[in-house]
């Protein structure tokens, strides 16, 4: 897990990088579940270390966080696997997801997939559910995602954050990326989860952590300096997206990746704005070079390659 913390009980903690989210598995007395399911070029990795964690039990239950392909690309794998499974994601895009909307949904904004699934229910705010043996508490933790929710256990006061909360950081804010005010959003779900005091946070990325204090600093700080400069995070959020699509492919030249900007409409937009005097190839090039100078990927000729 990279850090050693102590978790509950029948709590396991599937560390997966950044292009998967972290998938966190209850196997309790009575019931099994698990919160997130990855990227979908991982569902193979999901089932085997599902399984594995599951020791020759059935999964009952599964809930996403929210809906960006990173958090619920496995889901149709494990329904598959799962016959019985039952799946509760948050209300806001329930419809979307009923008819399969991808325009509605961030999956064609994106550039990513996502295999189509189903649910059973919603995860409603103000509500409680029960992950293995214990009841878990339902928070509305909007900012990255406007429906994300968040997850609480208050006797062992462990918080499943998703990309509300990082160790280093949140998430992209998505809704910004569509001309809607949410950075007052991510404020009052930090101010939440400062007035929940966890003790330990399992992030939607990263290793669980517990220097939650410095974390909510961390992250304040972050997003001040977005609200002060709002054209720093759209840049960021290009960067975000191209990094996002390279960790899927690992290496891509630079004529599909250009491609695959212009045909992305969050990323055709944002490169667009942040680079007016640009062709959108100058834009991507100008982004690939940032990745490069930051380490995030290598250029070799015409080819980029993940790092």
């Amino acid at each position: 897990m990279g850090v050693d913390v102590k978790l509950p009980p029948g709590v396991q903690v599937l560390e997966r990088g950044w292009l998967s989210s972290n998938n966190i598995l209850f196997v309790g007395q009575d019931s099994t579940a698990l919160i997130d399911s990855g990227y979908c070029t991982h569902s193979a990795q999901t089932l085997q270390l599902v399984e594995s964690g599951l020791q020759r039990r059935t999964l009952d239950l599964l809930l996403n966080t929210h809906l960006h392909s990173d958090h619920c690309g496995g889901n149709a794998a494990l329904q598959a696997r799962y016959p019985q499974l039952q799946t509760l994601i948050p209300p806001g895009e329930s419809t979307q997801v009923a008819v399969w909307n991808e325009a509605a949904l961030s999956y064609q904004a994106t550039g990513q997939n996502c295999p189509r699934f189903g649910f059973d229910a919603t995860l409603q705010p103000g509500t409680e559910v029960q992950l293995g043996d214990q009841s878990w508490q339902v928070h509305a933790a909007p900012g990255h995602d406007t429906h994300s929710v968040v997850l609480f256990e208050p006797i062992s006061r462990l918080l499943v954050s998703a990309d509300a909360l990082w160790q280093r950081g949140f998430g992209v804010v998505f809704p910004e990326l569509d001309g809607d005010d949410a950075f007052d959003c991510v404020g009052q779900t930090l101010d939440l989860i400062e007035a929940l005091q966890p003790a330990l946070v399992i992030p939607g990325h990263g290793a669980p952590f517990t220097d939650v204090t410095e974390a909510l600093a961390r992250a304040r700080q972050r997003l001040d300096g977005f609200v002060a400069d709002p054209a720093r995070h759209l840049q960021h959020a290009a960067k975000v997206l191209l990094k996002f699509k390279l960790l899927e492919w690992q290496s891509v030249s630079l004529s599909a990746l250009q491609a695959w900007a212009e045909a992305t409409p969050y990323v055709s937009r944002l490169v667009a704005s942040q680079y007016p005097t640009h062709t959108l190839a100058q834009a991507v090039d100008a982004l690939v070079h940032d990745l490069v100078r930051a380490g995030a990927a290598t250029l070799q000729g015409q080819q980029l390659h993940n790092a």
